[in-house]
């Protein structure tokens, strides 16, 4: 089940709007694959009441950003929603930059490549990249990981500063597997990956998903204020540990590192600073 809803601590802070929250939950809720979603679909990924959603949905039609023109008992994103989200593309200039990039990449290694954000407790694919003539994994935007068990997710954790890490360990309050000695002990065991080899590869036997190995590297933009992580993922049959390690692995690092320099950023080293 998603759940959208912020932590009770942040809700009672009377500069919150929880309205406005709850609304962009709703609009969070949706999945490229779905074909439409009900009030009560709406209100079990959210956990926000059927009531409550009914109201949301209702007015979030009216403004444009939702639509039911085919179906009127399930909803769809609207063209708001869709002009919103073209801005923000547009606006944050690494994405458009580095499509090429990791196309090529996806298309050398016959592996699916990621672009990953945080999104409260987990992380949220934003953008995919799949090799041009090989079968890879079904991941799609708007699929959320945990960070515990994923290559992805740890490399965050190594790679956020300590403000952001608290910020995590407070959006995944509730998910048993994201203890705070828990979420220390990824940072560290990632941290030391990224300062040595530029990525992070998580061990299999730590996955929460046994079938997809994935190496992970982070990305630090001036247009964010956190880092955002680059994956390239693949059946464990595609992608071994060891071709994560002296082949896929150094790729990705590389590839990112040239889209720094397509930005002027030089190479970043901020997490050898944590």
């Amino acid at each position: 089940m998603l759940r959208n809803v912020m932590p009770n601590e942040i809700e009672t802070d009377r500069r919150f709007a929880t309205t406005l929250a709850r609304g962009l939950s709703v609009l969070r809720a949706f999945r490229p694959s779905d074909d439409g979603l009900g009030n009560a679909e709406i209100s079990e990924r959210t956990g926000i009441p059927k009531s409550t959603v009914s109201r949301l949905t209702f007015t979030l039609q009216k403004l444009g950003y939702l639509t039911h023109a085919r179906r009127h008992d399930r909803y769809r994103p609207g063209p708001a929603l869709l002009a919103l989200g073209n801005m923000a593309s547009a606006s944050i200039s690494f994405v458009d930059l580095s499509s090429p990039l990791m196309q090529r990449l996806a298309d050398e290694t016959g592996t699916l490549a990621l672009l990953l954000v945080r999104d409260g407790g987990k992380l949220l694919i934003v953008k995919t990249w799949r090799p041009r003539g090989v079968a890879s994994l079904w991941l799609e935007v708007g699929h959320r990981l945990p960070f515990n068990g994923t290559s992805s997710g740890h490399a965050l954790l190594a790679s956020t500063s300590e403000e952001g890490f608290d910020e995590i360990l407070t959006a995944a309050d509730g998910d048993r597997r994201v203890t705070r000695d828990r979420a220390e002990e990824i940072r560290r065991v990632a941290h030391n990956q990224l300062v040595t080899t530029g990525f992070v590869v998580t061990d299999p036997g730590e996955y929460f998903a046994a079938n997809i190995h994935a190496v992970a590297t982070p990305f630090y933009s001036r247009d964010l204020s956190e880092p955002v992580i680059f994956t390239c993922g693949a059946l464990p049959e595609v992608l071994s540990v060891p071709r994560m390690r002296t082949d896929v692995g150094p790729k990705l690092r590389e590839t990112v590192q040239e889209l720094e320099r397509m930005m002027g950023l030089g190479v970043s080293q901020a997490y050898r600073d944590l």
